[in-house]
């Protein structure tokens, strides 16, 4: 369940706290073929699983991209603020895919409050995101998001 948080003093009082974990999210070979045709990206790696059994991980990983494009739903499953008009995605800060997602993995988003600003009508928010897979020692994704939120 998501960690309400009540508008940007409640942000400020979470800075530098680990907000939580989301569920478990398998990642599918639908899922993956799916994200191919929506980006035009069919590399081997990840739409292949025969010719991807004798590649370097023995199966079929998910895109960097599909990874990242979790983010929004895993992370509602941690974090939400209320108390303010609206909220935005501004961008993200050092983005990086250290281990590989193979299909019928699963994945799991962790979320820290790393900072918080004010800025004019509101405050930006930078949320430090890992998203692990089950059974695997490195992240498979690592980044902070940046968040705006308007009063």
């Amino acid at each position: 369940m998501a960690q309400q948080i009540d508008g940007i003093a409640g942000l400020k009082a979470k800075i530098g706290e680990h907000i939580g974990y989301s569920d478990w999210h398998q990642i599918t070979q639908e899922q993956i073929n799916l994200f191919a045709d929506a980006t035009g990206d069919h590399q081997w790696i990840h739409v292949d699983p025969e010719r991807a059994a004798s590649g370097p991980f023995g199966t079929t990983i998910a895109h960097g991209y599909l990874t990242m494009s979790l983010i929004p739903m895993l992370l509602e499953q941690v974090l939400s603020v209320s108390g303010v008009s609206m909220a935005i995605n501004y961008g993200a800060n050092k983005l990086r895919f250290p281990s590989p997602v193979p299909s019928g993995s699963k994945v799991r988003l962790g979320a820290t409050l790393a900072e918080v600003e004010e800025i004019q009508g509101g405050a930006q928010a930078l949320v430090d995101i890992t998203i692990e897979t089950e059974g695997s020692t490195k992240p498979s994704l690592a980044t902070q998001i940046v968040f705006r939120y308007y009063n």
